[in-house]
């Protein structure tokens, strides 16, 4: 079983701050590409740019721990001042700490069930 931390975080733009989140959204990607343990960090959205959907990975609750500090220090009041989060689910089996640093957001919690960890392709 993988120690790995992923999560889907949908968020609603406020009127107006599209372009404004656009901009924090790079400075957010440059922030966490430096960060250990950060494996993965993707956002998606929709044609219309009504929803916004954030993939993210870490290699276990350590790394997703020191994320959420960061973010907490560096973008939490310019994030929330830009969207509304409309959903937020957490896969994996996050320690009792992690539990606890993502409590205020409501998260639904799925633990693993079956299939296989991410692989990458050759090429």
């Amino acid at each position: 079983m993988t120690s790995e931390i992923s999560w889907v975080l949908q968020v609603a733009p406020k009127p107006g701050k599209l372009d404004e989140f656009t901009s924090l959204m790079g400075e957010m990607v440059e922030s966490t590409s430096n960060e250990p343990g950060a494996v993965a960090y993707e956002w998606f959205v929709s044609d219309d740019g009504s929803q916004i959907h954030i993939y993210e990975r870490y290699a276990d609750s350590d790394a997703t721990l020191a994320h959420l500090g960061a973010f907490g220090e560096n973008f939490a009041e310019r994030f929330l001042g830009a969207v509304d989060p409309t959903g937020f689910t957490v896969y994996g089996s996050p320690s009792d700490a992690l539990r606890e640093g993502l409590a205020a957001l409501g998260p639904t919690y799925l633990g693993p069930f079956g299939g296989f960890p991410h692989r990458t392709t050759g090429g």
